[in-house]
């Protein structure tokens, strides 16, 4: 058992879900029980998945709820996409996000397979 706190993809991944939180505020309000949701949703799953995980006693039963976090991570590099071609996020906000969201799953990767 760790401290999520002290893991820098738990802290990556809570930064990513503040800057959900962020620019879905400019959503519409049709869509804030659609798509504003949804991403609110993955996003915050990231992090509360890597700190549920840390809390567990073993590396594999961490790395399995690594392995959600990585799928509501890709969860929402969709959902990136679609408010984009939506026209909901601009140009900027949207690659702000997928890079944020790359690194993520990038740093998931290397802790699962550290794991294993």
């Amino acid at each position: 058992m760790q401290d999520f706190k002290k893991l820098k993809v738990w802290d990556k991944s809570h930064y990513l879900t503040l800057e959900v939180y962020k620019v879905t505020k400019s959503f519409p309000q049709s869509e804030l029980y659609g798509l504003t949701s949804q991403m609110r949703r993955s996003a915050a799953s990231i992090p509360t998945n890597i700190a549920e995980g840390s809390g567990r006693n073993s590396s594999r039963d961490f790395a399995r709820f690594l392995d959600i976090a990585m799928g509501s991570a890709s969860e929402l590099e969709y959902q990136t996409l679609l408010a984009r071609d939506l026209n909901l996020l601009k140009q900027d906000e949207q690659t702000r996000l997928f890079n944020s969201i790359v690194e993520v799953k990038r740093m998931l990767t290397g802790l699962i397979k550290k794991l294993r």
